[in-house]
């Protein structure tokens, strides 16, 4: 019977920080990944403490944490409005890794908020005030219907951003690195900090 493959360490379980390790990763996602590398799960929980999770799209990151883009009244921004928090998963199959990321939610600036909006597809800027995101759609015809509305009410000038639009920042309590080993003799690393206001992270290596 063949030999498990021995386990070492690697590079990435002696990282002495979470945000420089994911840099890292998500560079390689990025060169590895057919489509896009920043699609990560998020999960919410509703009133009732129920889970709900769906894809979205990472837009922005820095060391204040992970930032994302969505309809405030959509299903996700009453959740968030009700329990500021949530987790998200980034799997990039190409590389058979993933990190999850957990902490409480802020919304971004207006001024953050703007300046993404602004760099959209104007196709898409129109998609945000035509779509009531998570609401009960009739057919298809009312969407392509909106769509037409608000095409022609900005038919010139800028489209300026929806105030129902917003941005989101999950600030980083913990954060967890798994990379794939034969025989399911994973490498967990998970860093993890009381508040987001703290600034140094403790490491602790898990069990696959």
């Amino acid at each position: 019977m063949e030999a498990p493959e021995e386990l070492t360490s690697g590079d990435f379980t002696e990282a002495a920080e979470p945000f420089q390790l994911f840099e890292d990763w998500f560079a390689e996602a990025k060169a590895s990944e057919p489509n896009d590398p920043n699609a990560m799960a998020l999960a919410t929980v509703d009133a009732d403490g129920l889970p709900d999770v769906r894809m979205v799209l990472l837009n922005a990151r820095d060391t204040r944490g992970f930032v994302f883009f969505t309809n405030s009244n959509s299903a996700k921004g009453r959740e968030l409005a009700g329990t500021p928090k949530a987790a998200v998963l980034f799997h990039w199959k190409s590389l058979r890794r993933q990190i999850r990321v957990r902490g409480p939610v802020e919304m971004v600036t207006e001024a953050e908020a703007d300046a993404y909006f602004a760099s959209r597809p104007r196709l898409s800027q129109i998609g945000a005030w035509a779509s009531q995101q998570s609401s009960a759609l009739e057919g298809r015809f009312a969407l392509e219907a909106a769509v037409a509305k608000f095409t022609a009410k900005h038919a010139l000038g800028e489209v300026p951003r929806p105030p129902h639009w917003n941005g989101y920042r999950i600030r980083p309590v913990q954060i967890e690195f798994w990379h794939d080993r034969p025989f399911r003799l994973h490498d967990r690393v998970v860093f993890e900090r009381a508040t987001p206001e703290v600034d140094g992270w403790s490491k602790t290596r898990l069990y696959p």
